[in-house]
């Protein structure tokens, strides 16, 4: 078995189901379990994402809208490789190298016998569920690590909810800073885990762009910044977007000091089975009395009230720097 994987949660994914020696190839952004560093990189994005925030999404919206790639794969690398079977996704078109794109390559290059496996994760359930699905795919026992990952979950929730509380917290997840973006997918589902409840984002649809008057209206009591491809480090950066718009003084959280920056890139972005971390680092948020499953300097931080200064933190190494 030659596994070539395009999407960084179905690495991890396989990786958790102890098939890392059969991966032969990964994508740019594979970048976790460690042991996967070294293999080589069959993708690579067609630009370099640095600048800003806005910049970036400026790149990235033409190439979607004109119908051009954000990936390239590397045919000749994929054609040594020769996979057995390749692992990708048809959920976003931003994420990584698209199901199409991946099956022409497959049929330019004659490998018509690699088995494509593609996820499409909308809800945290489906993550399940694809783990359970590449599992018997790659004649593997799946089951087991999706139902302990799902009961990791349901404890948290819980014992969340065991608690007294007069009403749950009510969270905005933010995605992007400029736009302004809020969440969707399967991160309303984890707030949810966490016990709180999302209040623009949905759960199931894709992240969309919002004006800041829905967020001023939304006026959460916690404001979660999560920024896709982002991690803990270069998150904090766009803090700077944030602060720099008058209604960031007059919302609830910045006034209480109930804003957090997360590292998206790693954790909340990723649907594989780190999302149960995920959880865990919005229950330590939410309920900080209740939950405390370790350190958290490169997971996620406080921003605190109205302070211009940055906060100081450490991270892993960035995806978009």
């Amino acid at each position: 078995m030659r596994i070539v994987s395009l999407v960084p949660s179905a690495t991890e994914i396989v990786a958790s189901l102890g098939l890392s020696q059969y991966v032969v190839g990964r994508s740019h952004e594979c970048d976790y379990p460690p042991e996967i560093a070294h293999l080589p990189a069959c993708t690579r994005p067609v630009f370099q994402a640095g600048g800003t925030s806005a910049s970036i999404d400026d790149r990235v919206s033409y190439l979607v809208t004109s119908a051009l790639s954000i990936y390239e794969l590397d045919l000749k690398l994929l054609r040594t490789l020769n996979p057995s079977h390749i692992l990708t996704q048809d959920r976003c078109e931003v994420c990584a190298v698209s199901l199409g794109e991946v099956e022409a390559s497959l049929s330019d290059l004659g490998l018509v016998q690699t088995q494509v496996v593609s996820v499409k994760p909308k809800r945290l359930d489906d993550v399940w569920s694809d783990i359970r699905r590449i599992g018997k795919v790659l004649c593997v026992d799946g089951n087991a690590l999706a139902n302990n990952l799902a009961r990791r979950v349901e404890s948290i929730a819980r014992q969340s909810q065991s608690a007294v509380r007069p009403l749950l917290k009510r969270v905005v997840c933010l995605e992007w800073a400029d736009p302004l973006y809020c969440s969707g997918g399967w991160l309303p589902d984890l707030v949810d885990a966490a016990g709180g409840t999302e209040v623009i984002g949905k759960a199931g649809l894709d992240a969309n762009p919002i004006e800041w008057s829905t967020l001023t209206q939304a006026d959460p009591d916690v404001l979660i910044f999560a920024p896709c491809g982002f991690n803990l480090a270069r998150a904090c950066d766009d803090l700077s977007l944030l602060r720099s718009k008058s209604e960031w003084q007059d919302l609830r959280a910045v006034k209480t000091g109930e804003m957090y920056v997360v590292d998206g890139n790693q954790y909340f972005s990723r649907p594989g089975p780190r999302l149960v971390e995920s959880v865990e680092i919005l229950a330590e948020i939410l309920h900080p009395a209740d939950f405390n499953f370790g350190p958290r300097e490169k997971r996620w931080t406080r921003i605190e009230g109205l302070s211009d200064s940055e906060p100081t933190v450490t991270t892993n190494p960035m995806v978009v720097s």
